[in-house]
């Protein structure tokens, strides 16, 4: 897709934390740093990978503040704003907004299942003009945690309700035929489709979407980039049986416990560690299990920063 507003490789980048769990913005920023000097186009920050529903309204804007203060560039950053609750949303947003990011990624309101589309539509019908910026809105779609999912006829309601307001969704799901749906219904119209499985950007670029949003691009943004840049050719192809291998080495184990285990053994910084609970270390049979899978893959990370 051209001219996507976050096209390519997106990283849903890691929360950085301290021995007090408080957010490590240093180290963040280098990270982040790092991964957009190695194939990363743009960062999914505050995400599922990044422990955002681990952390308060106040910290997640602290993150927003941190990073762009630390010379992360705001027009390369997507911030998740999703929260049950509508206010905090539209604060989380308008922050993002202020500090010049051009997009939001907003979970449904999770907490209450099974709304009605009525009731759905009502919530973001809400954020959308309480938000009241020039701010697209991207959908996350994530039903295995929210276990609310975004259908065509959703989307396609408030898309004509909001034309180039809701400007692409991230899907989660893990289910090719959906993310291609997504494609097939709205992208011809400029809908940003985005995958969260790596394992299926190369599909998705030839089927019409504009890039992924990941958490494995956090030790595999080479990989994906790679991919994107030849999605027309062999070489791309090629690039995929790699970037895929990664996707099932990072998911062996639990996803951000392992993440942060191979950035702090990239990094040599032991600080990466540290995690918010219900999360938890792994233990040394399951890192070392990790490692190996990882390094199956016969990749080499470039020296971070």
């Amino acid at each position: 897709m051209k001219d996507a507003i976050y096209g390519g490789v997106n990283a849903a980048v890691l929360t950085a934390m301290r021995p007090d769990l408080s957010v490590d913005l240093d180290r963040m920023a280098a990270h982040s740093k790092w991964l957009l000097a190695n194939g990363c186009n743009g960062l999914g920050i505050l995400g599922t990978t990044g422990e955002a529903n681990s952390l308060g309204v106040s910290e997640r804007i602290d993150v927003m503040e941190g990073l762009v203060a630390r010379g992360l560039p705001p027009a390369r950053l997507l911030p998740g704003v999703g929260t049950p609750a509508l206010t905090d949303t539209v604060l989380l947003a308008k922050k993002a907004a202020e500090l010049g990011c051009p997009g939001v990624l907003a979970l449904p309101p999770f907490f209450y299942k099974n709304p009605s589309e009525d009731g759905l539509f009502a919530y973001f019908s809400e954020v959308i003009q309480r938000l009241g910026t020039g701010t697209k809105i991207y959908l996350y779609h994530f039903p295995a945690q929210s276990a609310v999912p975004f259908t065509v006829d959703f989307i396609g309601r408030l898309l004509k309700e909001y034309p180039g307001t809701v400007k692409g969704i991230k899907d989660s799901s893990g289910d090719f035929a959906n993310t291609k749906s997504y494609v097939d219904h709205f992208a011809k119209d400029g809908f940003e489709v985005y995958c969260g499985d790596d394992g299926a950007l190369y599909d998705l670029m030839n089927a019409g979407g504009a890039g992924c949003i990941t958490a494995a691009s956090n030790v595999g943004s080479a990989w994906n980039g790679k991919v994107y840049a030849n999605w027309a050719n062999e070489v791309g192809k090629q690039a995929q049986t790699t970037l895929a291998a990664i996707r099932k080495a990072v998911t062996s184990a639990a996803l951000i416990p392992g993440l942060k285990s191979l950035v702090a053994r990239h990094t040599g910084d032991a600080a990466w560690l540290n995690m918010r609970p219900p999360h938890m270390k792994l233990s040394a049979e399951a890192e070392a299990k990790l490692f190996a899978t990882f390094d199956a893959c016969g990749v080499t990370l470039a020296k971070a920063a």
